[in-house]
């Protein structure tokens, strides 16, 4: 270890420095001790171990021409081993630190990258590893490993280290922030860079150089369990916060990969699992709705990765398939970074979808299509090993095993890792993560992520000076497990809502917890479709309950979903609060006392019966562990919540698919006669519309200004509007810009989002929010699917909600 400090501070210093190193020599052979050649020299490493500095050694030289020099002087073994993943420590990896062992095993001739390397994932005790913390522990191994990488192997490549970030860095006690939806539900864009500079640092210092996230799929099925993963429906609204997190995690020097490219987010019927294939797209809304994120995030983010999807679309699987992979991805969005495979994708293409007969056809058609790395919880060998027989028998070219191995060549080169591969200051890590700044961010976050979806008679915030007993039930108040995810950090110490309240009430009041129920029944979800009577457990939990809420002045709910209601594999065939949950609602409101009920979930409920019934209800989704504290503050009131929806609320999941935006009266109701319908055969409208959010303020809009009024094909135009905080708190407004086109060439969507901007006002304050709306917000697909800016009048609507727009003007487009 003081041999490794010595060395790496030598790097940072530019210094020569001679220690006693086992190597490789230019034959690649080992060599005797006292044989082995330095090779780091002063400004440079040698790699290749030759004694000379090569182009690809030579900081000063462009990146492609140390991407072609490196390539000239690799063999098929050392690029094929460039095109697979190693998963790490308790997945694929069995040894925590090199060991003698790892010649015999492919990766001696380098790899691509390895994931979510000693980070003691969650979930998983298999990789619980001594090695993830403290935090300079991990950066110490991390170089350890990379270090094995660059002096073990012949020519020296280091290793890309990847790992899993989408709501906070996938590591033990990294710095943890609510679910997506919720990140989603702040609309604050500055606060998502803040957190991808936050992920980006925390990675950094820990020695990871890549980041999975964010996740930009559109969720427009609510009954598809990673709904919680995502930001919301709006294509917009998701490349604006995805933009910002990329742009965020890359400014620190680390990779940001996107997910999940393309179309994944709705199998049909929204089943998940293994049926996650078949998306019922057609093309122009295919890049209307699901490809728009990706291709604005990547031409105006450049983020250096891309995870391909396991699904087809139309038949053809994305992994598999030269338009997704190639044309679009790189040709018209311009892509320059490398792309993995999602687990089984690669696989897929032989075992689900049928379009190879063989493993080994499946591998060919990947790699001719445009995937640069597979990755997959199976050793790397099993497809480094058809890989190479491919490239042999001439199936795949050299030129095109060059170009796939040469795009993870280039960003290794772009992160600096040809330059400075180790963690230069393992020590600082420990100053680096997690900070009591980063605690406050993510404390700041999940406060904006609140949202009010009801307040009926002002019952929000309750005034402590008025309450001497409340009463918190419901199966969530003492929950812990949804403030952990898979692709989260762990092993951080969370507040509970229920000690959240008991902390904030403090002394003077007298804080009861009845469960009052569990989150699903013994037959659920089968008892969404056969409900079954209360057995006489649960009927004594809810009466115990009851009992409570009698001697309470008001009693908070708190309900939802687990980890295990929603999430990955996760999907829904209903969208009611599962279990005797209802049954425990209903109870409690039949006491006459006023109930407040929290919802922790993570994705839209169809919450009708709470909705008419209770009068106050709170969406805090899936927060992080600071949870109880947030929920709170929000219900007493120093935390005003200013979120807003991302996703509609259906009434019923017989509306599906019910969503933000659509095209004109494809979501109206029925009307009395007409050539659309007649009757009342259906429930119509939404629940809660994308865009909502109550406030225990009120706010007015005025001075909606839209200049020019005319303007050219390729004009910008700039809209101004004041909004004033009319009630007695400060509190946040989130001011949404929607656009529609009155007449066009082909059907588009009736409205949709174009701007939006959250802003904090004091009593009587007023400020001016100002957008500008540029040609890439006008365009449509056209006829012949050209992205084109058509003549005509257009309407700017600014308001509160999808469905609370305050103000509206013209302008028109000429020629």
């Amino acid at each position: 270890m003081i041999k490794q400090v010595m060395l790496l501070r030598g790097i940072a210093a530019g210094i020569l420095i001679l220690p006693s190193l086992s190597g490789l020599a230019q034959s690649g052979k080992p060599v005797a001790d006292g044989q082995v050649k330095n090779i780091y020299q002063k400004g440079w490493i040698d790699f290749n171990k030759n004694g000379k500095k090569d182009v690809f050694e030579d900081p000063a030289e462009p990146v492609e021409k140390r991407v072609s020099d490196l390539l000239s002087q690799m063999t098929v073994e050392e690029k094929t081993c460039q095109m697979a993943t190693l998963y790490g420590y308790g997945r694929v990896l069995k040894d925590e630190m090199p060991t003698a062992g790892w010649k015999n095993e492919i990766w001696k001739d380098g790899i691509a990258n390895i994931d979510e390397n000693l980070n003691s994932l969650a979930y998983n005790a298999k990789a619980k590893t001594a090695y993830s913390f403290p935090f300079s522990k991990h950066a110490d191994a991390i170089n350890t490993v990379q270090k094995w990488f660059v002096e073990e192997t012949r020519m020296g490549i280091p290793v890309d280290f990847t790992n899993e970030a989408i709501h906070g860095l996938c590591h033990d006690r990294a710095t943890p922030l609510p679910a997506p939806i919720g990140m989603g539900s702040t609309w604050d864009k500055e606060l998502i860079r803040q957190a991808g500079r936050m992920i980006g640092r925390e990675a950094k210092a820990l020695g990871y150089t890549n980041v999975y996230a964010p996740i930009l799929d559109p969720a427009r099925d609510p009954r598809w369990g990673r709904v919680i993963e995502c930001y919301g429906e709006s294509p917009f609204h998701i490349a604006e916060m995805g933009k910002q997190l990329v742009l965020g995690i890359q400014e620190q020097g680390v990779a940001s990969t996107l997910k999940h490219y393309a179309v994944y987010s709705v199998p049909k019927g929204g089943r998940d699992g293994n049926a996650r294939t078949d998306p019922h797209v057609a093309p122009r809304e295919m890049h209307q709705l699901y490809l728009y994120p990706f291709r604005r995030v990547v031409q105006e983010a450049m983020p250096m990765g891309v995870m391909s999807s396991y699904n087809d679309w139309d038949g053809v699987p994305v992994t598999g398939s030269y338009y997704f992979l190639t044309e679009l991805l790189r040709h018209q969005f311009g892509f320059g970074g490398y792309i993995v495979s999602d687990s089984e994708a690669v696989e897929y293409l032989f075992s689900k979808h049928h379009v190879a007969d063989t493993y080994k056809e499946a591998v060919r058609q990947v790699v001719e299509a445009g995937l640069n790395v597979r990755t997959n919880f199976t050793p790397p060998e099993n497809f480094i090993g058809p890989l190479r027989e491919l490239v042999k028998e001439g199936s795949i070219s050299m030129k095109t095993l060059d170009e796939r191995v040469g795009d993870v060549l280039r960003v290794k080169f772009k992160l600096g890792l040809f330059d400075h591969p180790y963690v230069a200051d393992p020590k600082a890590a420990d100053k680096l993560v997690h900070t009591p700044p980063d605690e406050a961010l993510a404390l700041d976050m999940n406060r904006k992520s609140m949202v009010l979806l009801k307040n009926a008679g002002n019952l929000l915030p309750l005034d402590k000076s008025k309450l001497k007993n409340i009463l918190v039930t419901g199966p969530l108040a003492t929950e812990m497990n949804y403030t952990t995810s898979r692709y989260g950090p762990s092993n951080n110490p969370v507040t509970t809502v229920l000690d959240g309240i008991r902390t904030y009430a403090g002394t003077n009041i007298n804080v009861a917890f009845a469960k009052g129920c569990e989150v699903v029944d013994a037959t659920w979800p089968e008892s969404e479709i056969i409900e079954e009577p209360l057995t006489r457990e649960e009927q004594a939990a809810i009466s115990e309950a009851v009992a409570a809420a009698m001697k309470a002045d008001v009693v908070i709910a708190v309900v939802g979903e687990t980890e295990k209601q929603v999430g990955e594999s996760v999907s829904r065939t209903g969208l009611n609060l599962p279990g005797r949950q209802l049954q425990l609602i209903q109870a409690l409101q039949a006491t006459g006392k006023p109930v407040v009920m929290v919802m922790i979930n993570g994705q839209p409920l169809t919450i009708n019966w709470e909705n008419r019934y209770v009068p106050a209800i709170l969406e805090a989704w899936s927060p992080g562990p600071q949870s109880g504290t947030v929920i709170a503050e929000t219900l007493f009131g120093d935390n005003n919540p200013g979120g807003k929806l991302t996703v509609t609320f259906p009434k019923s999941i017989g509306q599906l698919e019910y969503n933000f935006p659509f095209k004109p009266a494809s979501q109206a109701g029925q009307p009395a006669s007409g050539p659309n319908g007649y009757g009342k055969s259906s429930v119509n409208g939404a629940l809660y519309p994308f865009g909502y959010g109550l406030s225990y303020t009120t706010f007015a809009y005025s001075n909606l200004v839209v200049s020019p009024e005319t303007l050219k094909a390729q004009g910008t135009v700039k809209v101004t509007v004041d909004v004033t905080n009319t009630g007695k708190r400060t509190g946040d407004e989130v001011v949404q810009l929607y656009l529609k086109d009155q007449v066009s060439s082909v059907t588009t969507y009736d409205f949709d989002l174009r701007g939006f901007e959250r802003l904090t006002l004091a009593p009587g304050e007023k400020k001016t929010v100002t957008f500008t709306l540029e040609p890439d917000h006008f365009a449509l697909l056209d006829k012949n699917m050209n992205w084109t800016v058509e003549p005509g009048k257009f309407t700017v609507m600014a308001g509160a909600s999808a469905e609370d727009i305050k103000l509206k003007k013209e302008f028109t487009i000429t020629q």
